[in-house]
């Protein structure tokens, strides 16, 4: 399975956070999977960094190295992943989710065929079945 990683997973995938759900590290490390780190997570985490380097203590480039040492493959922003933007819907009753690049991340897992793992309690609200909440 193809496994698109959201930032906050990633980021506790690399630093072995206690906050990783065991579901989650159960498939993370499963060898039949294959782990995919986006550059929308890269460019979150830049700009995070760049406005609280006391809170992120990496940098984009620093997170893209630390990825690529895990041997993680990165999925880079096409047009197509953009265009399934416009296909994702949350229905009316849902809570506001403002987070372009949590969007951007699901948009393209479902592009892709991913399965996108997420620890957010907002992304299911779009029922887009390669969500896996962990």
């Amino acid at each position: 399975m193809n496994l698109l990683l959201d930032s906050h997973v990633l980021i506790w995938t690399l630093t072995e956070d206690e906050r990783l759900s065991e579901k989650a590290r159960q498939l993370i490390l499963d060898p039949d999977n294959v782990i995919y780190y986006s550059t929308a997570s890269i460019w979150e985490i830049a700009i995070k960094h760049a406005n609280h380097p006391d809170e992120i203590e990496f940098s984009g480039k620093e997170l893209s190295a630390f990825c690529r040492e895990a041997g993680f493959l990165q999925l880079e922003i096409r047009d197509k992943h953009v265009y399934a933007l416009e296909t994702l819907v949350r229905s009316e009753d849902a809570r506001p989710h403002k987070d372009p690049f949590d969007r951007i991340l699901l948009a393209q897992a479902k592009a892709e065929n991913m399965s996108f793992l997420t620890h957010d309690t907002l992304i299911p609200d779009y029922n887009e079945k390669c969500v896996i909440q962990v």
